[in-house]
């Protein structure tokens, strides 16, 4: 069973929030009016925020299901840094991290490989979701429902190209990011995951549905 503590809920919703505010301000652009502003909201919610959440809630879910102890925790240089960088035309994003921990002391090569996995296999998930959707909703654009079919196939396309692009780089064999631990873990696992992450993200930037 998935369980949640009070400040735990808190940190998820903070970070969240500024993540979403933030898109939201770098999709409007500097000559955005506020009324483009609050629609970009529930776009930026659902693309950037529901990306990062439930990445990181890969990581926990998996985690906790080996029995161990897996919290999320905000990282307040993270989001003053992502509102720095956002006054320059681009966001930094470390807003925080789930923070594992083995009550024996014991986290094998295995576990650590397989919970870190799960956030990009997340993220790669999520970015099919959006491609298929965007396929499915695109035939139904008419002049009669432009402005509600354009602002989904508009979802679709930013959701597509921030999971793909979120599962390739937490998939790079750097350390500190999940593929270092996965590829440690399983080679052939990293490859096909890695090549696939590249492979969405490169259509991501070729494919648009508007």
């Amino acid at each position: 069973m998935v369980t949640f503590s009070k400040t735990e809920i808190r940190d998820l919703i903070i970070s969240i929030s500024v993540i979403t505010i933030l898109f939201a301000y770098m999709f409007n652009g500097t000559n955005g009016t506020i009324g483009m502003f609050l629609l970009l909201i529930p776009i930026s919610l659902i693309t950037v925020g529901l990306s990062f959440i439930l990445h990181e809630l890969g990581h926990k879910v998996v985690a906790q299901k080996y029995g161990f102890y897996a919290e999320f925790r905000r990282w307040d240089a993270g989001l003053i840094l992502a509102i720095i960088t956002s006054l320059f035309g681009f966001i930094f994003l470390a807003p925080g991290a789930v923070y594992i921990g083995s009550y024996t002391g014991v986290i094998t090569e295995k576990e650590n490989g397989v919970i870190s996995i799960a956030g990009p296999l997340v993220n790669i998930g999520l970015a099919l979701i959006f491609l298929l959707l965007g396929f499915s909703i695109h035939p139904w654009l008419t002049s009669a429902n432009m402005d509600i079919i354009a602002y989904l196939l508009i979802t679709c396309t930013i959701g597509f190209n921030i999971n793909s692009f979120l599962a390739l780089f937490n998939l790079l064999p750097i350390p500190m990011l999940d593929g270092s631990k996965v590829l440690k873990w399983n080679m052939p696992i990293w490859l096909v995951t890695i090549i696939l992450s590249g492979v969405l993200t490169y259509l991501s930037y070729n494919i648009s549905f508007i």
